[in-house]
């Protein structure tokens, strides 16, 4: 069992405070986000021991997101995440993901994850793309299923993987896992609170509605389980509102409570 902290869970560190909280908390790896990378990143991350996970790029999508500051035009978006392969790769990841954005332009979203499969492949690093919550969908992704990630990788030829999310995928058939399991390059952790109150009301694993045990039967997973928390500090029990390091501590242990469960 691998367990990371992906760092939008403590979204108001540093990457040296990040990689200080993760290994004192007793995590395995930290999954990436480039917008907290400096100079002296890469050699910190050396020596904190810790791995990789999956990796998100500062622009994470093909497509506009209406919650996210970032390019108007697709082309710069798709040159934004084949940049950040090209940044994160000495990292090595499990995997880069991306989103397809919310639209109807399916051909741009097509040729963007084609040149990001290219780009990947050229790098050496997987690339994944992440399908989203159905309820949320229209700030994020047009893409709400593993099936319907795949249909679009497929339709652009690409060598491109996919992201599982159990707070974006909970509710979906166990049988869509079964299907693509394969294809699956990184894996997201975080609990569904009831009821959600928006987009970014995620709970530690444990805390929440989700069952776990058959998702992770099912994902058979042997790579990071990486816990992302999104959590709008304006609600009231905001996750985003405590200590990072006490964060770290506490998630850590519960998502390792609930895979080691899950699996015994």
């Amino acid at each position: 069992m691998k367990i990371s902290i992906s760092e939008i869970t403590t979204v108001g560190q540093s990457f040296a405070d990040d990689l200080d909280a993760y290994g004192a908390a007793g995590a395995d790896g930290v999954g990436i986000w480039e917008m907290k990378l400096g100079d002296d990143s890469f050699e910190r991350f050396r020596a904190s021991g810790l791995g990789a996970a999956a990796a998100v790029p500062a622009v994470p999508s093909i497509l506009p997101l209406p919650l996210m500051e970032g390019p108007a035009d697709p082309a710069e978006r798709v040159e934004a995440i084949r940049g950040a392969v090209r940044r994160l790769a000495p990292f090595e990841p499990e995997c880069v993901l991306f989103l397809t954005g919310p639209g109807e332009d399916r051909e741009t979203i097509v040729e963007g994850i084609r040149a990001i499969g290219e780009e990947g492949s050229a790098q050496g690093v997987p690339v994944a793309l992440e399908p989203t919550q159905r309820e949320f969908a229209h700030f994020w992704s047009v893409a709400s299923s593993l099936a319907e990630a795949q249909d679009l990788i497929d339709e652009a030829g690409a060598d491109v993987g996919l992201m599982y999310d159990t707070w974006q995928l909970w509710n979906e058939p166990l049988a869509e896992i079964e299907a693509h399991r394969d294809r699956i390059r990184g894996v997201h952790l975080a609990d569904w609170r009831e009821p959600t109150r928006n987009t970014n009301d995620r709970v530690l694993p444990g805390d929440g509605v989700v069952d776990f045990g058959p998702i992770l039967e099912a994902l058979r997973w042997d790579g990071f389980y990486d816990l992302e928390i999104f959590s709008d500090a304006e609600l009231d029990g905001s996750l985003w509102r405590e200590d990072p390091r006490e964060l770290a501590a506490r998630g850590v242990q519960q998502l390792r409570r609930v895979v080691s469960t899950a699996s015994a």
